[in-house]
C-alpha cells in the first residue's frame, strides 16, 4: 500500500509534499496500533495493581491529556511544515546536534523497552512450558533469538510476529469475555488493588511515561496528514482507543486477577494459548525497538562524528545489552523506568513548542522554504540555553514533589528556555548596539 511505504520510508531526509499526503483512516490505523499494544497492557496491568478503577482511570485522563496536548502541538507542526521530528527539531530549538542527542536518547529507551518486552516474553514462556526454563535461561534465550532475527531478518518469524500482534488483541478479547462471566464489573471497579498503593502524580507520569516518545515523533506520523483536523482526530482518535481504551481493559483485569504479571493475567483469563499469544507479539514490537535503536545509534555515529558503524553488530551490542536488562529484572523495575520516561522526554516537547509556535525563531526561514518545498540550508549546531532549559525541566520533575512530575518537567523546560532565549537575544541585541 502506497500510505504503508510512506510512512515507512520516505521522505525521511526531506518535506513530504502535498501531492502524497494521506487519507486520516491510513494515519489514524498507524497512530491506533503504536498504542493498542501489550506494552499499553503492561501500563495498565501496573496501575490496577496499585489503584483502585476510578484513581486508574482519573490517572490515565491525566496522563493521556498530557500526551493529547504534546501529540496534537508537535502533530501540528509536523504536519504544516510536512517533517519529522528529528528534522523538525533542528529549527524548534535543538539545532543539528540536538536533534541528533534527542535520537540518542530515543535509541537508549529503546533498549529499555526491549529488556522490558523481553521479560514479558520470557515470563509466558516459562508460563506456557510450566516452568520448564527458569526465568533467567528464558529471558537469554528470548533476547538472543530475537537479536538474531533482527540481525538476519529471517521472513517467516517477522511474518508470524504480525499475525501474532491482532492475536494478542483477539486473546485480550476473550479475556474480557472470561472476565464478565466470573466477576460483575461493578464488584471489580469497587474492589482493591492487591498491590503497593500508587500516588496519583506517579502513576499519571506512568501514562504520560508509557507513551511519551511516541507523543514526541507524532511529527513522524503527521507529516502525512493533509489538515490540521486530521491530525486533531488521529490523536484523539488513538488517545481515546489506545490509551483509555486499552489501559481501563488492562486495570480490570489486573483488579480481577490480583497480580500485574501479563503472562499470569492472559493464563488466568485465556488459558496457555492466551500465555502463548503474549510471547508471539513481544517479538514483532522487539523487532521494531532493536532496529529502531540500532538504526538510531549508526546514523548518530554518522552524521555527527562521521564513523561508519556495521548495524549487524551494533545490532548484536545491544541485544546483548537489551537481555542483560531483562535478565537483571528490568521488569520489576517498570514503574521506575516508566517514571523515568516521564520526566526525561517531556522537555523535549516544552523546548519545540515554545521554540516553534512561541518565539518562532526560525519561523521565516520555514515559511520560505516549504513554498519551495525544500529544507532550510543551514541549521544552528546547539544551543547551550536548550541544555540548560531540558535539565532545569528533568531536576524539576525528579524533584519537586508536589503536583504530577510529566508536567513539572515540560512546563519548566518551556519557562526556562522561553526566559533564557529573550536574554539571549537580548544580550546579543546590545553587542549588536555597541557595535554600532
Amino acid at each position: 500500500m502506497a500510505g504503508k511505504k510512506h510512512l515507512g520510508d520516505d521522505y525521511s531526509l526531506s518535506r513530504v509534499p502535498k501531492s502524497d499526503r494521506q487519507s486520516l483512516w491510513s494515519i489514524t490505523i498507524v497512530r491506533v496500533g503504536s498504542l493498542a499494544t501489550i506494552s499499553q497492557f503492561l501500563l495498565g496491568a501496573s496501575l490496577g495493581y496499585g489503584m483502585t478503577f476510578w484513581q486508574a482511570f482519573w490517572a490515565t485522563m491525566f496522563g493521556s491529556v498530557i500526551l493529547e496536548v504534546i501529540s496534537l502541538l508537535l502533530g501540528f507542526a509536523g504536519a504544516k511544515e510536512g517533517l519529522s521530528t528529528s528534522l523538525l527539531s533542528r529549527w524548534a530549538g535543538f539545532g543539528r546536534y540536538g536533534s541528533s542527542i534527542i535520537g540518542a536518547i530515543i535509541a537508549i529507551c529503546c533498549i529499555g523497552w526491549f529488556g522490558v518486552q523481553n521479560s514479558v516474553f520470557a515470563n509466558g514462556l516459562v508460563q506456557a512450558t510450566h516452568g520448564a526454563f527458569t526465568l533467567p535461561v528464558a529471558a537469554t534465550l528470548t533476547g538472543l533469538v530475537v537479536t538474531a532475527l533482527v540481525i538476519f531478518g529471517f521472513r517467516l518469524l517477522s511474518t508470524t510476529a504480525t499475525i501474532a500482534v491482532p492475536a494478542f488483541l483477539l486473546a485480550v478479547g476473550v479475556g474480557i469475555f472470561q472476565l464478565l462471566s466470573k466477576h460483575s464489573i461493578v464488584e471489580l471497579m469497587g474492589s482493591a488493588p492487591a498491590g503497593k498503593p500508587l500516588t496519583m502524580g506517579v502513576a499519571a507520569t506512568m501514562v504520560a511515561g508509557g507513551f511519551i516518545i511516541g507523543a514526541v515523533i507524532t511529527p513522524d506520523f503527521s507529516r502525512f496528514a493533509r489538515s490540521g483536523k486530521d491530525v486533531f482526530w488521529m490523536t484523539m482518535i488513538g488517545t481515546i482507543l489506545g490509551e483509555l481504551g486499552i489501559n481501563m481493559i488492562a486495570v480490570l483485569m489486573a483488579l480481577a486477577a490480583k497480580t500485574s504479571d501479563v503472562a499470569s493475567i492472559m493464563m488466568q483469563t485465556s488459558g496457555w494459548l492466551g500465555a502463548l499469544v503474549v510471547v508471539a507479539s513481544t517479538v514483532k514490537i522487539n523487532n521494531l525497538n532493536l532496529y529502531s535503536s540500532s538504526l538510531g545509534f549508526t546514523t548518530i555515529f554518522d552524521s555527527v562524528f562521521s564513523i561508519k558503524l556495521n548495524r549487524g553488530i551494533v545490532t548484536l551490542v545491544i541485544g546483548v545489552i537489551g537481555t542483560a536488562l531483562s535478565v537483571l529484572g528490568i521488569l520489576d523495575k517498570f514503574v521506575s523506568f516508566l517514571v523515568f520516561l516521564g520526566i526525561l522526554i517531556p522537555p523535549v516537547a516544552g523546548i519545540m513548542v515554545i521554540d516553534y509556535f512561541v518565539l518562532k525563531s526560525h519561523r521565516k526561514v520555514l515559511d520560505e522554504t516549504r513554498t519551495k518545498g525544500i529544507l532550510p540550508p543551514d541549521a544552528e549546531k546547539l544551543s547551550p540555553v536548550t541544555l540548560i532549559a531540558w535539565a532545569a525541566g528533568f531536576a524539576a520533575g525528579y524533584f519537586v514533589k508536589a503536583g504530577i512530575p510529566s508536567i513539572n518537567s515540560l512546563l519548566v523546560s518551556a519557562v526556562v528556555y522561553y526566559v533564557g532565549m529573550l536574554m539571549t537575544r537580548s544580550a546579543k541585541s546590545n553587542v549588536k548596539d555597541k557595535a554600532a
